[in-house]
């Protein structure tokens, strides 16, 4: 289930956390998978496309288990967490409080930088790939000179992530300038206040089956299916 939310809300508090953001569309109001309020726990969003929609650049067996195991167990841990500090609370009882916690930042961060990188991608000519367009192309090349050094530059620090983790491309909302970051495990080294807007997924588990060790090639192959359209959308309404 989903719930309907204001976007630029949206925007501040998963920045603020240091926590991936989604949407379905390019719409300016949309819904955001992850969070069922009527049970009070997080919940695994449907992919927004078929499995194989992403050949032949991410293959379609990759991405079900990246989907329904990886990012699920995501989900299930931060629930986990959730349970056992209101458990601890209730019992007044802390001594696991510092595993929980961590448990909590982990799982969570997990949870939406997937549920972001889902959704920052599209389907090979319809919506994925190409070039950026409007304000945020026009960011890129006033702030990394242009898209072809933004995409080395964003492709770098991918393959430089040591063991897993990510790179993301973020807006910084006290200068509203545009920083490349990688990011280790699912929140070490995350850029405190940043809003992430395009997340590519560097663990293992990410491209293993069709790319073994080559993960350059397959970041240059995650380059065909961004969705330059709805990264826009999300650079316009955090700038706004």
């Amino acid at each position: 289930m989903s719930i309907e939310v204001d976007r630029r809300a949206a925007l501040v508090s998963l920045g603020a956390l240091g926590l991936g953001i989604a949407g379905a569309t390019a719409a300016p109001s949309r819904s955001l998978p992850g969070f069922d309020p009527t049970i009070g726990e997080f919940t695994l969003g449907p992919l927004p496309y078929a499995p194989e929609a992403l050949e032949p650049y991410l293959d379609a067996e990759t991405m079900r288990i990246h989907h329904d195991k990886h990012h699920a167990g995501y989900v299930a841990g931060l629930n986990k967490a959730l349970a056992e500090l209101a458990k601890a609370r209730d019992a007044g009882d802390f001594a696991l409080v510092k595993h929980w916690s961590r448990e909590l930042t982990f799982h969570g961060a997990g949870h939406l930088n997937h549920t972001l990188f889902w959704h920052c991608m599209a389907p090979a000519g319809h919506g994925g790939g190409g070039l950026p367009s409007g304000a945020l192309a026009k960011a890129i090349d006033a702030q990394f000179g242009s898209f072809d050094k933004f995409a080395a530059n964003f492709k770098a620090a991918a393959g430089a992530v040591e063991g897993g983790g990510w790179a993301q491309l973020v807006l910084e909302p006290a200068s509203k300038r545009l920083f490349i970051i990688q990011m280790e495990k699912q929140q070490d080294m995350f850029l405190p206040g940043a809003l992430p807007l395009l997340g590519v997924d560097v663990w293992e588990h990410a491209y293993y089956l069709r790319y073994q060790n080559r993960r350059a090639d397959y970041v240059s192959a995650f380059m065909n299916v961004i969705h330059w359209a709805q990264v826009g959308a999300w650079y316009d309404e955090a700038v706004g």
